[in-house]
């Protein structure tokens, strides 16, 4: 499905079911150089059990053009664009990785706009180490690489795929290599820098879920639980998984956000 976000198309995924904007509406909002697809398993099931989905791709991401937004504090502002866009007065968000920390942003700006907010793979700081952000910078394949390998739990490649039929470090590692150039740079330069005030955090007051991969070598579940710890009646849900837990446990993160959006209040 197809908007228009400040002058440029904008790309949804609505989990292959008629989209009706409603304030039981979710959206999902992908992390760095990635697009919808990582939530495929996620929002086609919500779209299929009676809630409208929109897994959007992120301008110059996916397929979504625009420019490429250089911090966490543009892309919120496109997110709420995105909002107005699609008739959403109200709607939960879901976000993974830069995302969570996007929505997390627009969720400090905008609370009347959110009714639920789940981070997921996320940390305030988030840190990028030095020669992740130089390969990427340079353009170069092993920053590909290293965002396979950090993504993902240890072993992965050992153990049995809870896609079937699908090799998670390489689909990874091609959905990322689809991305513009400068995109990867970007994003994670974007999460480096973020730094909400610690107060605005303690302010927040919305029904909140953090869900943090226990194998997580990006943003460890102990980052992920102190994050949870700041924001004021957060639920936190340690899963089974490596930084991309929607693929390597997609039933595990299903079955924490149904139970956290089926909620009331």
């Amino acid at each position: 499905m197809q908007f228009i976000v400040e002058g440029y198309p904008a790309y949804a995924y609505t989990g292959g079911r008629p989209f009706a904007a409603s304030e039981r509406a979710v959206v999902f909002v992908h992390g760095a150089a990635f697009d919808h697809s990582v939530w495929q398993w996620q929002s086609r099931y919500f779209a299929w059990h009676g809630l409208p989905v929109l897994a959007l791709d992120l301008p110059a991401h996916g397929r979504s053009p625009g420019a490429i937004r250089t911090s966490v504090e543009s892309l919120a502002r496109w997110l709420l664009a995105f909002l107005d866009a699609a008739g959403l007065a109200r709607a939960a968000l879901v976000g993974h990785s830069m995302g969570g920390l996007v929505t997390l942003e627009l969720a400090l700006r905008q609370p009347a706009r959110i009714s639920r907010l789940a981070l997921l793979g996320a940390s305030i700081p988030m840190p990028v180490g030095d020669a992740f952000l130089a390969a990427a910078r340079d353009d170069s394949p092993a920053a590909l690489d290293m965002e396979a390998t950090w993504g993902h739990a240890r072993g992965v490649l050992l153990a049995a795929s809870a896609v079937p039929g699908a090799s998670l470090l390489g689909a990874s590692r091609r959905l990322n290599g689809r991305s513009r150039r400068g995109v990867l740079a970007a994003d994670l330069a974007a999460c480096a820098a973020y730094r909400p005030a610690a107060e605005a955090l303690a302010g927040l007051a919305m029904p909140t879920l953090v869900v943090a991969g226990k194998r997580d070598q990006m943003t460890p579940w102990k980052a992920g639980k102190a994050l949870a710890e700041r924001i004021p009646g957060s639920r936190f849900v340690p899963v089974d998984a490596g930084h991309s837990m929607m693929s390597e446990a997609p039933r595990d993160v299903l079955w924490a956000l149904r139970e956290f959006l089926a909620g009331s209040g």
